[in-house]
């Protein structure tokens, strides 16, 4: 494990043969190797691929640390620790019942999916609950010579934790989409559970946690700046106030969904040339315009019963 001398290491894991849309983390723990974040199971040949890269294979995996459960980063978990009996996975107490029963998250993507679910994100197999650490957020674990701090951190889901190890903050959505440095990080908002006001505070929480760096699953790894945050929260408020007007506006989700993909590529071609086609895959615009649309609804909602 020669590679993992030198601290985390990323493994693109080609997502639709396409480098640059998502990542996992690997790090040696001393107990075995750590993978924050395994991705779908369409991809795990290529994190298999990536670990022997690194002078590791699939068998030295002992602790699966996954952000949220989300097809795009624990998908394979099931998977991986059916073929590595020595691994357990390490998920939020809200994401755990699905990761042991995935049957409803599965039919619930398949909806949006389609025929293309096997193709994108392959199986999602149940994990047996004895294997699972169920995690509530505050926890510090103790894996191999590692003191790994477990902070919850809602917004973008609301079984969602960020991971910090020392300096390394692996913070999976939360911190945003950015697939260059040049890239102002954009707040990836799909249904059903966005919440804009919570997550403004987990993004408070995680950059007064002092991490020099902040990894993302879409993707890449940055100084966690004040630059890095405060752009994420602009580009959040920006995208929400576009959606929003639309709807006062009275217009359809297509209608909403067109002027925002244009607006948010016109916005990344400016920012670099292979940026629009690369957050296609890691962040379709239309999904955060569900998610948004859904946001705002449900707020008018609450506001309406509690006029009542």
């Amino acid at each position: 494990m020669n590679g993992l001398a030198g601290g985390p290491q990323l493994i693109d894991l080609q997502f639709e043969q396409t480098s640059g849309v998502i990542a996992s983390y690997v790090f040696d723990t001393g107990d075995g190797l750590a993978v924050v974040d395994p991705g779908p199971t369409s991809t795990l040949g290529t994190l298999e691929v990536g670990l022997r890269g690194l002078g590791a294979g699939l068998d030295d995996v002992r602790h699966v640390l996954m952000t949220h459960i989300h097809f795009d980063h624990a998908g394979a978990a099931g998977t991986l620790l059916a073929r590595v009996p020595a691994a357990r996975a390490y998920v939020h107490e809200r994401g755990a019942p699905h990761l042991a029963s995935p049957e409803r998250l599965y039919a619930s993507a398949q909806q949006i999916y389609g025929e293309h679910m096997e193709r994108l994100w392959g199986e999602m197999r149940p994990i047996d609950p004895a294997r699972l650490t169920v995690l509530s957020g505050g926890e510090t674990l103790a894996l191999g010579s590692r003191s790994i701090q477990v902070t919850y951190t809602p917004g973008h889901a609301s079984h969602h934790v960020a991971y910090q190890d020392g300096p390394e903050l692996y913070a999976g959505d939360v911190a945003g989409v950015r697939l260059s440095a040049a890239q102002t990080p954009r707040a990836p908002t799909p249904p059903p559970d966005i919440d804009l006001e919570v997550w403004r505070g987990s993004v408070h929480t995680l950059r007064g946690q002092d991490a020099a760096r902040v990894h993302l699953s879409h993707f890449g790894s940055y100084d966690a700046t004040d630059a890095h945050w405060d752009g994420l929260l602009t580009s959040m408020d920006a995208d929400a106030a576009r959606v929003r007007t639309g709807l006062e506006a009275g217009r359809d989700y297509d209608a909403i969904a067109a002027a925002f993909t244009d607006a948010t590529l016109a916005a990344l071609a400016a920012e670099g040339p292979d940026l629009p086609e690369r957050y296609g895959f890691a962040c379709p615009p239309w999904m955060s315009v569900q998610g948004l649309m859904r946001y705002w609804q449900r707020r008018a909602a609450r506001a309406q019963a509690g006029s009542a």
